[in-house]
């Protein structure tokens, strides 16, 4: 869950830091005043998008740090991606500077925003405002049922994942239509297929001939070079060995060696030569290294103009090759293995009868991964109509009914069905899309039933409303608050709201309100209420700017119930 929340110079946001407690949890106040904007901090922290714009005007940087306690699967995350902790936990911070440069850091270690993502997802479910807008698309409509098919806690993962078998329904969908694509293309291209397949087979060939191993551009050259100079490299050699050690008139090494003897004699009668002694020694021996090595190197450096005039040619037919294929020395083995490869997929293309087999094989493989798909979610959208249409009468909707039709489609990357969200307002109607029927109160009813229901069936620890309760009131907002702090005696839940009904069932309430710094400018702050703050706050949220006596009756009386 979501321990700590610091933000700097983000928005309208100066300082904050707020501690949050397990359990349910509301962020009310005026409009305008920023309760939206600790949403989109968090959002920023979980690795969501962010440009200069959310830098604090006048401030270099913004700075938003999350502090979590981990479920298994994140500390499992954190490890596999060598991001834990030894005190355990998860610290996810996001820099933005002014001029939109961006960093993230996972436990003081530097990462990439798709990791913060990713990790995020572990963490945080947010249930945006607009939420119940995107449930009028069919895409948005099969991503929520693909999300309530998800294996949950209580039946240890038993059940098929709809999103492993998305994943495989779309890798398999890709790998079919490429295959039969490539089926199609040599039949109505088979001229130009097999023109290039000749090109192919004439490059490979030359390449075969040559045959250059990775790396033997930088051998070959080394090689050349030694040999031209193999006369100069002699002599320079012999020249530095004669002066070292076997010079006629008194070598280096024996003048050193002297010298040290000598020096050594004189230590003897005063003690503090010996220190020269011991600066003098190591010359000696490296002195001594060196005409070990000259003498070894002379023994393999030899004039070889055969060899020479061998390693010219292989030099020159490289050099050209990689000219010819327009490519340098080095990248040639690249090359030659880039080219059999293709030329290996064109030999497979050229064979339709093999092709179409392979077609075949690849189709049924989709077929089968597709056919398991759409029996998780047969399973997933009868519950998921039985738990909205339960729901629905507690929200005002009594005898209405919530069904998730799965209608055959052409296949496709996702899946044989298309999902289709059908609703019927009250008893006698037909279920009918929800695009045509619902109202907008209707549909932030239904669209909240459903983010609460998906919610239970996932692992993710925190949850977070976004003004999701928007187009409600009355008794239904009091039902829905009910709903929320049942829901947070299982989970974290962080609430924005702006109904009374809901911020009255919360363990804990804070307040969002606009000040004015001294230095003229505005800023949010947020205060964690106390019950009688509290009182005050929702007695707000129920008479607006004027509070009276019955309105604070009205506020004691909803917090008490």
């Amino acid at each position: 869950m979501l321990r700590t929340l610091t933000i700097r110079d983000f928005v309208i946001v100066d300082t904050i830091e707020l501690e949050f407690s397990a359990g349910f949890s509301v962020f009310t106040g005026e409009t305008g005043a920023g309760k939206s904007i600790l949403i989109d901090a968090l959002t920023l922290a979980l690795g969501g998008r962010g440009d200069a714009s959310v830098v604090r005007e006048g401030a270099p940087k913004a700075d938003i740090t999350a502090d979590f306690a981990v479920t298994p699967q994140a500390a499992a995350w954190l490890q596999a991606n060598e991001y834990a902790a030894d005190e355990g936990g998860a610290l996810l911070r996001r820099v933005i500077d002014n001029a939109g440069r961006s960093k993230a850091y996972i436990n003081g270690i530097a990462a990439t925003a798709a990791q913060l993502r990713e990790l995020g997802d572990l963490l945080v479910d947010i249930h945006g405002q607009h939420a119940h807008q995107s449930l009028l698309k069919a895409d948005a409509q099969r991503v929520l049922l693909d999300h309530q098919a998800l294996p949950s806690s209580a039946d240890g993962g038993a059940r098929a994942t709809a999103a492993d078998d998305g994943k495989a329904v779309a890798a398999a969908y890709k790998a079919w239509r490429a295959l039969a694509r490539q089926r199609e293309e040599y039949e109505t291209n088979a001229a130009n297929v097999l023109y290039e397949r000749e090109r192919l087979e004439w490059q490979v060939g030359e390449l075969d001939k040559l045959a250059v191993r990775p790396g033997e551009w930088t051998e070959i050259s080394n090689e050349h070079s030694r040999l031209s100079h193999a006369a100069s490299l002699l002599e320079g050699a012999q020249e530095a060995l004669a002066v070292i050690s076997e010079a006629d008139d008194h070598p280096v090494l024996s003048q050193l060696s002297a010298l040290n003897q000598k020096l050594g004699k004189l230590a003897g009668i005063d003690t503090e030569l010996q220190t020269i002694v011991d600066l003098i020694e190591p010359a000696r021996i490296q002195l001594q290294e060196a005409a070990y090595a000259l003498n070894s190197y002379l023994d393999r450096v030899e004039l070889d103009p055969d060899r020479l005039r061998q390693v010219d040619a292989r030099l020159e037919a490289i050099h050209s090759t990689a000219r010819k294929f327009r490519v340098t020395e080095e990248q040639l083995p690249e090359e030659h293995a880039a080219l059999a490869a293709k030329l290996r997929q064109l030999a497979d293309a050229t064979d339709l009868d093999g092709l179409r087999q392979q077609e075949e094989k690849l189709k049924a493989t989709y077929l089968a991964v597709a056919q398991r798909l759409s029996a998780t979610r047969a399973q997933a959208a009868r519950q998921l109509g039985e738990a909205v249409t339960r729901a629905m009468q507690d929200l005002n909707m009594t005898g209405g009914c919530f069904e998730v039709a799965l209608n055959a489609c052409e296949p496709a990357s996702h899946g044989l069905e298309q999902v289709e969200f059908l609703v019927a307002g009250h008893a006698g109607v037909a279920p009918r899309p929800l695009a045509k029927v619902a109202s907008g109160g209707e549909l932030a009813r239904i669209a909240l039933a459903i983010s609460v229901i998906t919610s239970n069936a996932t692992t993710t620890p925190t949850l977070i409303f976004d003004e999701v309760d928007s187009g409600i009131g009355g008794g239904v907002a009091e039902v829905v608050g009910r709903l929320l702090r049942r829901l947070g005696q299982e989970r974290q839940v962080l609430c924005v709201t702006h109904l009374p009904q809901v911020a009255s069932q919360a363990g804990q309430h804070f307040q969002v309100a606009k000040s004015t710094l001294d230095n003229g400018k505005t800023a949010s702050r947020i205060d964690v209420l106390d019950a009688k703050a509290r009182v005050e706050e929702v007695a707000r949220m129920l008479g607006g700017l004027e509070i009276t006596a019955t309105t604070r009756k009205h506020a004691r009386e909803l917090l008490a119930s």
